[in-house]
């Protein structure tokens, strides 16, 4: 696996333009030198602790709520390729302020996916791994210092009552009743919320700004509700939890992010962000220069869907095994699937950094796969649609029906380094049920009687017939070995042929079990315009073959890539391949098949 650390710096993109304006600025004197890092300065301000010295600071803030998919690649790689290219720190940071729907499964799983990227939180010596809850403690005084400058309320409408007067947009929100309460009001009762006396969702802390702004988002939004619930982190330490919004712009203050960049859905959030931001540094809480907010277009894939909602739907009603399915577009279903991490960071590259949301085929990212894999597989027969070939003069020109004519062919064609797969030749092999056709079709060069072909780095056979069984259908093929024709010896392109096939000898053959994969939709979009995503599910997503592989595969490890001539770019699967029990995955096919659909 390549590193990203040896991958070239992609084209520009009005990212790179903002930062290098901003290294410029700073260099000559007209930003603050502690926005690169330096010393933190107070700890009450800095809950991060001492940085190292980083150019810049950028974050990756997950929630650990649900696996990470595709679309979250293109975050990951942006903050942490930007951090890489201009000498800075890339934070890992778990937003973990819903504790009912937090667990530290999908904490362990983010870390393995940031690392099975290729990406490291460690940045001149040190580790920058946060989660919020690091930060419990300063938004609890947060919020109280807003409460006591009159810049906060609590509010004990229902939540009905909140949605109903929170307007739309093109009618105004209506002022809470209890929204002109005074400081010592509010702020008793916070610290009654604090201290577990209210039930759930009988109040909530709101900010005061304007229920008349265009922009919904600053119609006082809540910053803390009332949750009797376990967290995985913090155990009952807490039973009010601060919301999102309000605890991602402090976050990173604190941690001296330089650049919090985030997907376009963000953008109407700015505002409180930076409202927020500004009243906490005049009440003296944090330190200037402030962070800043840029927003970016995520990237989206056809034939997917990226919804935790609807994922989770999937795997809850059972339409795949779970969420390492190979069929789902989380990062460990599509590692599973036999994805590299080099091609998915080549998708996202490929996609570009724009102000508008795109749209990429799925053809686009198996595209990226072949290109990684192209050079590097190692390669191997499998027949996956097993027929018996006999061939009934092996004896005669063998000398002995137990003679096995030892093959060998390169285990890359283009990297003879690799060395070479060694099989052997025996009297009945196996080769695809679709290689042979009694009566053969305009063009069809494959075994048929009378005809002759080549079996790939063996010799050439000539057909002479077939056996059936009594419902009529074929269960082995006849053929007679062309003396002197072995690949690879004096006289062996003797005699022409137009077609080769695969094969696998029975006497060696490994029994294998082939997943073959493919789209979990038939619709490109499947939950666009209000559709039911369900109802575009793909009947032919998975079908499971029981073939043979050669025998260099006997021993292959769970993990490893290989290409089965003809057949596609596979994978061993990481969790069911094992010693004795082989099973593959098919990650791609060698081309696009889609496009004649």
């Amino acid at each position: 696996m390549t590193s990203p650390a040896d991958t070239p710096t992609p084209g520009h993109n009005f990212l790179r333009a903002q930062i290098e304006r901003d290294l410029e600025q700073w260099a000559q004197g007209h930003g603050s030198e502690r926005r690169f890092g330096g010393s933190p300065g107070d700890a009450t301000h800095h809950a991060a602790g001492p940085l190292d010295p980083a150019k810049i600071r950028t974050r990756f803030p997950p929630e650990p709520n649900g696996y990470l998919h595709i679309g979250h690649a293109k975050s990951i790689c942006l903050n942490f390729g930007l951090a890489r290219d201009y000498g800075g720190a890339a934070h890992l940071r778990f937003d973990d302020t819903n504790p009912e729907k937090e667990e530290q499964e999908y904490v362990d799983a983010i870390k393995e996916m940031v690392a099975w990227l290729g990406w490291s939180w460690e940045h001149a010596g040190q580790t920058h791994l946060y989660q919020a809850s690091d930060y419990f403690g300063f938004m609890y005084r947060a919020a109280e210092a807003l409460v006591e400058a009159g810049l906060a309320y609590v509010d004990e409408q229902s939540a009905e009552d909140m949605r109903k007067n929170r307007g739309d947009f093109t009618t105004p929100g209506t002022n809470s009743p209890f929204r002109d309460r005074t400081p010592a009001d509010n702020l008793a009762r916070l610290r009654e919320m604090r201290a577990g006396q209210h039930a759930d969702g009988s109040m909530v802390l709101r900010a005061k700004i304007d229920m008349a702004s265009p922009n919904i988002n600053l119609r006082d939004p809540a910053l803390y509700r009332i949750k009797h619930a376990e967290h995985h982190a913090t155990g009952s330490e807490w039973c009010i939890y601060p919301m999102y919004t309000f605890a991602h712009p402090i976050e990173d203050a604190l941690e001296r992010i330089t650049h919090s960049i985030c997907t376009l859905e963000f953008e109407d959030q700015r505002p409180f962000y930076d409202w927020l931001l500004e009243h906490l540094a005049q009440l003296g809480l944090l330190a200037r220069p402030l962070p800043h907010q840029y927003e970016f277009g995520r990237l989206n894939l056809s034939y997917v869907v990226t919804s935790k909602r609807k994922l989770k739907q999937l795997v809850d009603e059972q339409h795949v095994w779970g969420w390492d399915d190979p069929r789902m577009p989380t990062l460990v279903g599509m590692r599973r699937r036999g994805y590299t991490p080099e091609s998915i960071r080549a998708l996202v590259e490929g996609s570009g950094t724009t102000k508008t949301n795109s749209w990429l085929d799925y053809s686009v990212l198996e595209g990226c796969l072949r290109s990684d894999l192209e050079g590097r597989a190692p390669r191997a027969m499998a027949v996956l649609e097993p027929l018996k070939l006999e061939l009934v003069n092996y004896a005669d020109v063998f000398g002995s029906a137990e003679f096995r004519d030892p093959c060998a062919a390169p285990a890359h064609p283009h990297h003879p380094e690799l060395g070479e797969r060694r099989f052997s030749f025996g009297p009945e092999l196996w080769i695809e049920r679709e290689d042979f056709a009694e009566v053969p079709p305009k063009g069809y060069h494959r075994l048929y009687p009378g005809n002759k072909v080549r079996l790939k780095a063996g010799h050439v056979v000539e057909c002479v017939g077939c056996t059936k069984n009594e419902a009529g259908e074929i269960v082995a093929v006849q053929a007679k070995v062309v003396p002197d024709t072995k690949s690879g010896t004096p006289g062996a392109d003797a005699i022409k042929v137009k077609g080769v096939i695969t094969w696998v000898a029975a006497h060696e053959a490994v029994p294998a079990e082939i997943r073959l994969f493919d789209r979990l939709f038939k619709d490109p979009q499947p939950d666009a315009g209000g559709k039911d995503f369900l109802d575009a599910l793909n009947p032919e997503s998975l079908r499971v073959v029981h073939g043979f592989v050669e025998p260099s595969l006997a021993q292959a490890a769970a993990a490893s890539h290989w290409q089965f001539e003809r057949h596609g770019y596979f994978v061993a699967d990481r969790k069911d391949h094992a010693p004795g029990k082989a099973v593959f995955n098919r990650t791609a096919t060698l081309k696009d098949s889609w496009g004649a659909k």
